[in-house]
């Protein structure tokens, strides 16, 4: 996963569709209640909390990359529920969860080839993964604007070395994927999490944190802020509907397998 800083309490007002999704990925999990429940990319540990909050004989464990994100999470801490400062990559746990979750977080890591067995090895035996990321044609408009603005001519000298920050895969990528690893069943589904944003403060919020966090960053300070503008205005004027409101498409893989 990218070692990308977010600001949590930024994202935390910004994510309310993430939180949406994340609300009906837990309404899918019949819990006993004495789970231990890992959540890769925590975040502002909001939904963390909410399986916590499923597991009250169990315990629930939130990891992010970010150590803003997990700063905001630390004030939600209590006997059955902790977070860690951990890059999803390091993941290095041995037969310790009857469950991994994950929501809007998996898009940010490139290698899921070693994702999946690392999971598998932290998982116990009949253990769970379910997870919800960014799939093939998720964000689209945005990502158009932001390739074609960083390959400009005003720009395009801040990106000559730039790696694409997300990995966004068909069912079809995935079910490879997955089929090469020891889980005994899986079901992967595509689905469409179309979305309109409200207002034009709604919609901006949402590039700000997270979106352009990963391309800010390499643009030097006098020019960040015309950057930022100049992807906000595109976005502003492609995705705004006659009634006033804001269209962005969002295509999400979900996940699930038994060990």
């Amino acid at each position: 996963m990218g070692t990308f800083e977010f600001d949590g309490e930024k994202y935390k007002s910004a994510s309310k569709h993430q939180k949406e999704w994340g609300n009906d990925l837990i309404s899918e999990v019949s819990f006993k209640g004495n789970e231990a429940v890992l959540d890769l990319g925590c975040g502002d540990g909001v939904l963390t909390e909410q399986l916590a909050l499923s597991v009250p004989q169990g315990n629930a464990l939130g990891i992010d990359a970010s150590i803003h994100m997990i700063e905001t999470a630390e004030k939600l801490r209590r006997s059955n529920l902790k977070f860690m400062y951990m890059d999803i990559n390091n993941l290095n746990f041995e037969n310790e969860f009857d469950l991994i979750f994950s929501n809007a977080a998996l898009h940010w890591v490139k290698d899921h080839k070693r994702l999946l067995k690392n999971a598998c090895k932290a998982l116990k035996a009949r253990g769970k993964i379910l997870w919800d990321f960014g799939g093939f044609g998720n964000c689209a408009t945005f990502n158009g604007i932001v390739q074609k603005k960083i390959s400009g001519a005003k720009y395009k000298e801040y990106f000559k070395d730039y790696e694409w920050p997300w990995f966004m895969p068909t069912k079809e990528q995935y079910t490879e994927f997955i089929s090469a690893v020891g889980f005994s069943s899986y079901t992967i589904r595509e689905l469409n999490r179309d979305r309109y944003f409200s207002n034009a403060s709604d919609i901006i919020g949402w590039v700000d944190q997270p979106c352009l966090v990963p391309f800010i960053r390499y643009i030097p300070c006098g020019l960040k802020e015309a950057f930022r503008q100049e992807v906000i205005e595109e976005m502003l004027k492609k995705t705004r509907q006659p009634d006033g409101s804001y269209f962005e498409i969002f295509r999400r893989i979900r996940v699930y397998a038994q060990k």
